[in-house]
């Protein structure tokens, strides 16, 4: 294991290598787009046929039952650029037109599954999930972020990797924004090195909604961690400020919210984000370590039902299979990221507080009871 250099060290060192980008450099280019030929087509709707009629449930399904012959080295390759490349990559002409919502979920859960294991997205422990406007038939208090038009800042998943499947864009805005996580290291070094070592220092995370009974509401962890040359950074500003109202949570300091607004204000600025306008059969794969990405705010019209729908999964890191904590090595590997702990698997369902339905499927039961 190599020796862990002090904060002060790692607050003054830049990165570099391909995980370091900027947004203008690469708008225009196309060595990060996968394009689907025919024949790689071709082998997509092969492979659910097969899927199909082995009629296995998609939680149990496996590569066997979705053969990609030769797109499986192309995929191979893309999670090669995911874990020591640039950090994300965009696969073009998956065609969703001929495809049920259903369907579509077992091609991209096809997909992912040569990338990664599937891992919840909720306390119901549901691994797929539709992102789409569901305000307007929506009862109750507040509509979530994953279900409305409203516009998601610049943030990270509590997954390792994270795959966008467009099924349907909207008909104005909901471009999908991206940002190298270590030229925003650098940016936060090059601009104010006096916050800088904050980023190794431990911050407070709310988990109200996906914490295990016994567990404190909250997650205790660095922005930034290092692992060799590698940098893995977490960041979610809603998460952050969520958390200061817990008990056990210290008080706000001006250094930490001077911190965060530069961190947002540097993902946000037009020399180092690229923006990308998600089209129906673009899949976009993420690593959640080494890029943050964001949504704007969307406008829809059309019947209900018609407007923009993506599909969203999370992903452990493909060779991750051990527990939480067992040191797995590897790229990025020091700071691993399993998606939510579902309540099923701590207590029995009749146990567990009745929670409305939400935009995900598929889920995971691990019933305490059996």
């Amino acid at each position: 294991m190599p020796g862990i250099p002090n904060i002060r060290d790692l607050a003054r060192r830049p990165f570099t290598g391909p995980a370091v980008w900027r947004g203008p450099d690469l708008a225009g280019r196309e060595d990060w787009v996968l394009r689907l030929s025919p024949r790689r087509i071709g082998e997509l709707r092969t492979a659910l046929r097969t899927a199909r009629g082995r009629g296995t449930p998609l939680l149990r399904m496996t590569i066997a039952d979705f053969p990609l012959p030769t797109l499986a080295d192309e995929l191979a390759g893309a999670a090669a650029e995911l874990a020591t490349g640039r950090g994300f990559v965009l696969v073009k002409g998956i065609g969703v037109g001929e495809l049920s919502d259903r369907d579509a979920g077992t091609v991209l859960r096809g997909i992912c599954q040569y990338l990664g294991r599937p891992v919840p997205q909720d306390a119901e422990g549901r691994t797929l999930c539709h992102v789409r406007d569901a305000a307007a038939a929506a009862a109750g208090p507040a509509v979530s972020v994953l279900r409305s038009r409203a516009g998601v800042p610049f943030h990270t998943d509590e997954a390792d990797l994270l795959g966008l499947l467009c099924l349907r864009p909207a008909r104005s805005g909901g471009d999908t924004s991206l940002v190298s996580s270590a030229a925003l290291h650098n940016a936060v070094v090059d601009r104010r090195p006096d916050l800088a070592e904050r980023l190794y220092r431990t911050h407070f995370f709310d988990r109200r909604d996906a914490h295990a009974p016994g567990e404190p509401p909250y997650a205790a962890a660095p922005l930034a961690t290092t692992y060799g040359a590698e940098l893995s950074l977490r960041y979610d500003r809603g998460r952050l400020e969520a958390a200061r109202d817990l008990a056990g949570v210290p008080g706000p300091e001006q250094a930490d919210t001077e911190l965060y607004d530069l961190v947002d204000a540097l993902a946000r600025s037009s020399r180092l984000r690229l923006d990308l306008r998600l089209e129906a059969g673009d899949l976009l794969l993420v690593d959640n370590h080494a890029v943050l990405h964001a949504r704007s705010a969307f406008e829809d019209v059309g019947p209900p039902g018609r407007g923009r729908h993506l599909l969203r999964m999370w992903l452990a890191r493909r060779g991750d299979t051990g527990p939480p904590g067992a040191g797995a090595r590897g790229p990025r590997a020091l700071e691993i990221r399993r998606g939510v702990t579902p309540l099923d698997i701590v207590r029995p369902r009749n146990l567990r507080p009745a929670r409305p339905a939400g935009p995900c499927e598929d889920r995971r039961r691990h019933r305490a009871d059996g």
